[in-house]
């Protein structure tokens, strides 16, 4: 596998940096946030909208996608970027998630996991190398290898026996991959709870496979803030420093200037566009529920630090009378606001580490954002 990451500049105080991934549908600055696409699309938003706020790709789901439309649906039209016709990077999650989210309906064997399907109940059984497969099929840009993680808190040895699966599957995976012809990236994905001691384990077991990135995965399941970030500076001296980083489902803004802080460089998550859909805006200065009756009368910007097509047009008395009404509108025009809200930050912390000013950046931000609205 070859690394198509390189770093372009690094903050002096800390272990943040920035960087390009280069993919075959063109390149990635980082550290970067991928918008959620998990059915192939930003839910509320065109494609051209998304590109427009500067997102510099989407994550798509591969387990949803191979439920429907079907695999062989999504490349008999050309592929996962033709299908959707979106031209710039397109990372598939591999199902992990669902055996955790799904787990009345996932059972996992040595082997692989078994579904039932959360549609119809349909009995289906995936292994490694068909999770690889149907991300290959997809043609997505940099897929995950399929992975496992328990609940928290979890005892040591369940955590334990997750990690060794984890490691088992990577190792039937990365044996796919190389099997295949494809630019795309195949990038693993640790595991081992809040345990340090099995952290170190799957990061050097998956590290010993030559990955192209290494996701860091099941955090933000309830374990403290101390031992997330401790989990996060312990990654960055067991992970390639030449290759990326990705903290996976991490959305909160504070959670993730600490991740850039200890050497992280891609994140997703669905906060931003869920929040915007349940009326939970962010703004420079705090979070707006607009759904609050003190926002009737107001004739201001949701934002007047943002500029972005929902706060240069509408005011926040519009916007709470249109989500009060329940209108699609309210969606789409507040998705618009939270994404840019988002992607403008991201390329906030590129810019400030590139001007060696990422502690400064960081904490101003983090203190504007306690301001009441």
């Amino acid at each position: 596998m070859r690394s198509s990451f390189a770093v372009t500049a690094a903050d002096p105080h800390s272990a943040a940096r920035a960087g390009t991934i280069e993919t075959p549908h063109g390149t990635i600055a980082t550290p970067a946030f991928a918008p959620v696409a998990s059915q192939g699309t930003v839910k509320g938003l065109t494609h051209d909208q998304v590109e427009s706020l500067g997102a510099p790709l989407i994550l798509c789901n591969a387990y949803h996608l191979f439920l429907r439309p079907g695999v062989e649906a999504v490349s008999g039209l050309g592929g996962l970027h033709r299908f959707i016709s979106w031209r710039k990077p397109i990372l598939t999650d591999s199902g992990g998630f669902q055996i955790y989210s799904l787990a009345p309906l996932a059972r996992v064997r040595p082997d692989g996991v078994s579904f039932a399907s959360h549609l119809d109940g349909t009995k289906f059984f995936l292994t490694p190398e068909d999770v690889v497969q149907i991300q290959l099929a997809l043609g997505s840009d940099i897929m995950m290898a399929l992975d496992h993680f328990v609940p928290y808190p979890s005892p040591a040895e369940k955590i334990r026996v997750a990690v060794e699966t984890t490691t088992r599957w990577a190792r039937r995976a990365v044996d796919r991959f190389r099997r295949s012809e494809t630019r795309a990236a195949l990038w693993g994905i640790t595991q081992g709870g809040d345990d340090l001691d099995l952290r170190l384990r799957s990061a050097s077991e998956l590290v010993a496979l030559d990955f192209d990135g290494y996701a860091i995965g099941g955090l933000g399941l309830g374990e403290s803030k101390t031992r997330l970030h401790e989990i996060l500076e312990r990654s960055d001296g067991l992970l390639p420093r030449d290759k990326p980083r990705y903290l996976m489902g991490m959305g909160y803004i504070v959670d993730i200037l600490e991740a850039v802080e200890r050497g992280v460089d891609l994140f997703d998550c669905v906060l931003p566009t869920r929040n915007a859909r349940n009326g939970s805006l962010f703004t420079s200065r705090g979070v707006v529920a607009i759904k609050n009756r003190k926002y009737a009368a107001d004739e201001g910007p949701l934002d007047p630090a943002c500029a972005c097509p929902t706060c240069r047009n509408y005011s926040r008395a519009y916007l709470r009378h249109l989500f009060e009404r329940g209108e699609i509108t309210a969606a789409v025009l507040n998705t618009i606001h939270n994404l840019h809200f988002y992607l403008d930050i991201f390329a906030k912390i590129r810019q400030s580490i590139q001007s060696q000013s990422f502690q400064r950046f960081k904490l101003n931000l983090i203190n504007s954002l306690k301001e009441v609205t």
